[in-house]
């Protein structure tokens, strides 16, 4: 199985979408501007199901 979460946070960093701070264990908190969201990303993405929720979250379109 892959590991979905580096390029998932490259495309949020390239949509404008920021790391806020650490959350609990090994999820991080994040910011998108293009809806002023805060959403949560896991350091351990393993579906690429939940790595396209992710980009949902964040008011971006699928990738994976």
């Amino acid at each position: 199985m892959s590991d979905f979460t580096p390029q998932l946070k490259r495309y949020l960093k390239e949509a404008g979408c920021c790391f806020e701070r650490q959350g609990k264990g090994d999820h991080e908190i994040w910011y998108s501007p293009l809806n002023s969201v805060r959403f949560v990303v896991d350091n351990a993405i393993k579906s690429r199901h939940t790595a396209n929720a992710v980009l949902k979250q964040a008011g971006l379109s699928k990738k994976f």
